[in-house]
């Protein structure tokens, strides 16, 4: 009697199993070729949404897969803990962040064990602990000491219901992206990592990358990090400012079109908007547009569709080549962090100054005309910014564009009036926060010795948990004094920690390297470990953080390494950015009431019908949208498989994978056993080469699924004799194998069934024969006048001419031919002769 597929007592069996026998644990072999995988760890936020479980099925194919090919691997998992998310949810529940964080992760973990990944959970690590934070108080010490780490005044922006600094990212349409609260500039004193003395390093080592990183990422950080060659040139005011100052520097990656430039602008934090207007009757107004704008969005200050707004300072200064008299303005698409916040406007030749100047009607000069063509300024309907040659330009006229740019920098530097130099878009990294659940800064401030280092031997700064968070977001670590009065550690004189803790992009920059000894107490990493396991092979994570995590975790590898502790130059050798699962095509939500739970899913079908839909239902690379009947889908698959194995579990020896010869075929000596056999090994190759290479899950299991059929339908056929048998065990246990990594609770559960003693999940990839996967014999279609007329079994190398008679001599074919005039035959190699008669 057919037993009913249980896929929760079928899971928790084999989970308790491979535990018990430490299937999944991997130790330093320098013997063993190794395989790190890895998938970004998640935040501890209360629940494993379907997300988290589409990243971590995609990871645990590769790590299983991986392991049955022979590779010592590296798959673990951690929590990134600290910051103001759990912070905010502890304040709403009334608890405290450590418990509500603690809690959680208790509750995630278990949530993952369910879905049956091939974790080693030796190797948890959690961000939130001090047996973690203490080394990257470490580092930050180590950076101090080299000057990595400095700490300055800089405009930020701040949100005032969240009490914290943000980055720009942070910021959507001006409002915070947590609380939608308007987001403001503020002064403010800060740590930050020079990160932009690695530009250079970054955007060169990004060429190593583009063999494993998705295109897109790449571009994303070049653009990030945003090199630009150019020159610094000088621009006189027409009248000095009240502090002294006597020009306006700028930097311009097209010094070829300085002859054009007509007006300047000025972003509204440059310092010196409020030396220019001192004296303008226009000055509030000035105020309180450069109010409106620092107030705006980073982002959308510098899109390219912002709408340009400015306002005249009534200030001026003088072109160093023409002497022309430019109007001095303030513009709402010049940002203070980009070059030196001041851009020489050439409306002519540059889209944003060509938009600012049309609607303010200031002047524009042409200076570089297209080869055959005059342009008009008054006629333009658009800057042209491709190359040509220089007009109107003096000394200069007729010269190509490009090469006009350095013979003006080397004039204007001979006149001290420029320098050529490099820029960056990148910027330092802020890792000041002003929220409570973080890392401790370990600094202290000493009214004799001023900024002062703690000592090593005193970390961890171990963040209070004896503290009451505020309702209003505000850190309660100020005005706690057992944390922040503490001895200078220079004088031993009182003094006052730094109650700003680290951003905690922190954390998620060098956490991949903790697992590979999160035991060590005495040091951060463990030497022997960290050289077999680093880099990562395979990182798998959202697109969302191509950019910064991304490119923190490479700044923090390429400073480690300097300070003498790692031997790598990047974390991670390859990456697979996967899509959003959406919900009728929309991102899953909360409010929404779109959200899918694993949890109900995996209750209703069990951990393996669900990993088997989020593999099959999209390439990884895609957006997934969950569906109902998608789910159904799969369960029914797994079904299926279960009772194939149910119905021939009595039926078959216990071959392995791979295990049927070409000797059994021919004993069988039935053409079932000849297409099986070819069908396993055509699997086998496929299989391999979709999740091994190409990461395309979902046409590794379409693969899987024709397998499936094709043992169906052969089955009855091939039991009726040993050798037949023999062929039919081997494809049966290829197909559990080679689907193993996919749903592997059901195929070691079906494995143990079909009376094999060892695990499935250590049994090795199986073997492709070369010679299985040519097929002895095609069919190919005879038709008459376009109608199937006859089959033909024949060889794959046949010759045409032989073929051609062979259709032609087929009995219902010369049925068809009778009476009638044969006008040509054509041969489709490998599938159709085509005979027209007349």
């Amino acid at each position: 009697m057919q037993e009913g597929y249980s896929p929760e007592s079928i899971e928790a069996k084999w989970q308790g199993i491979w535990e018990e026998r430490k299937v999944f644990h991997c130790e330093t072999d320098p013997s063993r070729p190794k395989y790190y995988v890895l998938e970004m760890f998640p935040y501890p936020s209360g629940r494993i949404h379907i997300g988290h479980a589409r990243v971590y099925s995609i990871g645990d194919v590769l790590a299983r897969y991986k392991r049955m090919q022979g590779f010592n691997v590296l798959h673990p998992m951690g929590w990134d803990a600290f910051g103001m998310p759990a912070e905010n949810a502890a304040i709403k529940h009334g608890v405290h962040p450590a418990g509500w964080t603690f809690e959680n992760i208790d509750t995630m973990r278990v949530q993952l064990q369910r879905m049956g990944y091939s974790l080693d959970w030796r190797r948890e690590v959690t961000t939130c602990v001090p047996e973690y934070y203490r080394w990257e108080q470490l580092f930050f010490l180590k950076f101090l000491e080299k000057g990595l780490a400095y700490r300055k005044q800089a405009p930020q922006n701040w949100c005032e219901t969240c009490h914290t600094v943000l980055a720009n990212e942070q910021v959507i349409d001006g409002q915070c992206w947590r609380c939608d609260s308007q987001v403001v500039q503020r002064d403010l004193t800060q740590w930050f990592l020079r990160i932009t003395d690695y530009a250079q390093e970054l955007l060169d080592d990004l060429d190593t990358l583009e063999q494993g990183w998705p295109e897109r990422v790449v571009s994303m950080q070049r653009n990030w990090i945003g090199r630009s060659t150019g020159a610094y040139i000088s621009f006189d005011l027409e009248r000095p400012a009240e502090d002294g100052t006597a020009n306006i520097r700028v930097f311009t990656t097209r010094p070829d079109t300085l002859f054009g430039a007509t007006f300047m602008s000025l972003a509204a934090e440059h310092p010196l908007v409020e030396q220019l207007i001192k004296d303008s009757p226009n000055a509030e107004a000035v105020r309180a547009f450069c109010t409106k704008v620092k107030n705006t969005d980073r982002l959308q200050r510098g899109a390219e569709d912002q709408e340009k707004e400015g306002i005249f300072t009534g200030a001026y200064c003088i072109n160093p080549l023409t002497g022309r008299r430019m109007p001095i303005w303030v513009a709402n698409f010049v940002l203070m962090g980009y070059g030196t916040g001041a851009v020489m406007a050439v409306p002519a030749h540059d889209q944003r100054d060509f938009e600012f100047a049309t609607k303010y009607d200031l002047p524009m000069q042409v200076v570089i005309q297209p080869a055959g063509d005059t342009l008009d300024p008054a006629a333009m309907t658009a800057a042209y910014v491709d190359p040509g040659v220089l007009v109107n330009s003096g000394a200069f006229d007729g010269q190509p564009n490009e090469e006009a740019k350095k013979a003006i920098v080397e004039h204007l530097q001979s006149q001290d009036k420029a320098e050529p130099a490099v820029t960056w878009r990148l910027r330092d990294w802020n890792i000041s926060r002003q929220r409570y659940w973080g890392a401790p800064i370990p600094v202290l401030y000493c009214d004799d010795c001023g900024v002062v280092p703690e000592k090593e031997e005193n970390l961890p700064v171990v963040l209070p948990l004896d503290v009451k968070t505020r309702e209003d977001g505000r850190s309660p670590l100020p005005d706690y004094a057992p944390f922040v009065q503490a001895p200078c550690p220079r004088c031993g004189k009182p003094a006052r920690r730094e109650t700003d803790t680290m951003d905690t992009f922190v954390e998620s920059s060098w956490y991949y390297i903790r697992y590979s000894a999160p035991w060590e107490h005495g040091r951060p990493f463990d030497p022997e470990a960290l050289k077999y396991w680093l880099p990562v092979d395979q990182y798998i994570g959202g697109v969302e953080h191509a950019i910064l995590h991304l490119l923190y975790s490479r700044f923090f590898v390429k400073a480690l390494r300097d300070l003498g502790w790692l031997e790598f130059d990047e974390p991670f050798k390859a990456l697979l950015a996967q899509g959003m699962v959406l919900k009728d095509g929309t991102k899953m939500s909360k409010s929404k009431g779109n959200v899918v739970s694993p949890d109900e899913m995996t209750a209703r079908y069990g951990a393996d019908a669900v990993r088997c839909f989020l593999l099959f239902a999209a390439p990884p690379e895609r957006d997934l949208d969950w569906s109902d009947t998608g789910i159904e889908g799969s369960f029914r698959f797994v079904q299926r498989v279960w009772r194939l194995i149910d119905e021939l579990r009595h039926s078959l020896p216990a071959l392995s994978a791979a295990g049927s010869t070409t000797a059994d075929v021919a004993e069988a000596g039935l053409p079932e056993a000849a297409e099986l056999r070819h069908k396993e090994h055509v699997t086998i190759q496929k299989v391999a080469e979709d999740i091994g290479e190409k990461f395309q899950f979902n046409t590794a299991i379409a693969a899987v699924m024709e397998l499936v059929n094709q043992i169906y339908q052969g089955k009855d056929a091939l039991l009726a004799s040993p050798a037949g048998a023999r062929v039919l065990s081997s494809a049966v246990s290829t197909m559990l194998t080679v689907l193993a990594p996919v749903t592997p609770h059901l195929c070691e559960e079906c494995w143990s069934r079909l009376g094999h003693a060892d695990l499935l999940a250590a049994a090795p990839w199986p073997t492709v024969d070369p010679a299985a996967l040519v097929k002895d014999a095609i069919t190919v279609v005879v038709q008459v006048n376009g109608k199937l007329r006859a089959r033909l079994d024949v060889a794959p190398d046949i010759a045409e001419d032989v073929i051609k008679a062979l259709a032609l001599a087929e009995p219902n074919v010369q049925k068809h031919l009778d009476g009638k005039t044969v006008q040509k035959v054509v041969y489709v190699p490998g599938k159709l002769v085509s005979v027209v008669v007349k």
